[in-house]
């Protein structure tokens, strides 16, 4: 799923310099991103989980669960992200299913790459 093309009408974007920060581990998070341009990095644990570029989304563990963020996220480049508050998340996930399971398979991609990352430490 193409989500830079799904949502590339929007126009109420974050812009966000290289080497800041989007959001940090423990923080309460009520948004959800989509990075509509640029590069950034995922850490967990003071780790580099992942590089994202252009449609990837960022915190969506905050739309499903009330807890804080479980990663980092900083800029490597420029970037456009799109926020996405929960009512419209619960709205995408019920009027396109697409979207639903791009979400969970993103969501278990993060964290087989987190399994490995800790496969490797041991």
């Amino acid at each position: 799923m193409n989500l830079v093309e799904l949502f590339h009408h929007e126009t109420d974007l974050l812009e966000i310099g290289a080497g800041q920060t989007l959001f940090s581990q423990g923080e309460k998070g009520d948004l959800m991103y989509i990075l509509m341009s640029g590069t950034a990095d995922i850490i967990v644990h003071n780790k580099l989980v992942e590089t994202v570029g252009a449609g990837a989304i960022l915190g969506e563990l905050a739309m499903i669960d009330d807890l804080t963020r479980s990663a980092t996220v900083i800029t490597k480049s420029d970037c456009k992200f799109l926020p996405i508050e929960r009512k419209r998340f619960n709205f995408l996930i019920q009027q396109t299913p697409h979207f639903a399971l791009h979400v969970m398979r993103v969501m278990a991609d993060r964290l087989r790459k987190t399994d490995d990352l800790l496969d490797r430490v041991d």
